[in-house]
């Protein structure tokens, strides 16, 4: 039972790091796309305040287990974002790779949940949580390759 708890919270505790990678994406994106844009700004601040909203609930679960939030970001996504920052320096911030660039950040979402949803050891009722927030992020992702697309 312990070992079911333990591996539940770690797995949580991954996607609230990658919700918090994906706020810190989309802040920058919308910091990135400059003046004008304001579509793409309104869907980045929703998308960020869908990020928040799963925290909260991811973070209400691991409460309720009586352990800790890990409220930081994931290594491999603070990479990704300075890789960001580099590539940005040599081809500037175009609206289609900051869309490009938000697509990648929605293909890593897409697969934790798909990974978290995997793990034999989380409960049910945790995992109906995540397939709602799937449904949601998955949404998402056919939004922002829809508009990449269209670029």
């Amino acid at each position: 039972m312990e070992n079911t708890q333990a591996i539940t919270i770690e797995t949580l505790n991954d996607l609230v790091k990658i919700n918090n990678d994906r706020i810190e994406g989309f802040e920058k994106a919308t910091k990135d796309l400059g003046e004008g844009h304001e579509d793409l700004k309104t869907l980045f601040t929703s998308l960020i305040g869908e990020s928040h909203q799963n925290k909260m609930e991811l973070s209400t679960e691991i409460q309720a287990l009586g352990h800790d939030i890990d409220n930081t970001t994931s290594t491999s996504g603070s990479l990704h974002r300075t890789w960001l920052e580099v590539k940005a320096a040599f081809t500037g911030h175009s609206t289609h790779s900051i869309l490009e660039e938000c697509e990648f950040g929605e293909d890593a979402i897409k697969k934790a949940y798909k990974d978290a949803l995997e793990v034999e050891e989380v409960p049910a009722f945790i995992k109906d949580i995540l397939v709602r927030q799937q449904l949601a992020l998955n949404a998402a992702h056919d939004q922002i390759k829809a508009l990449r697309d269209a670029e």
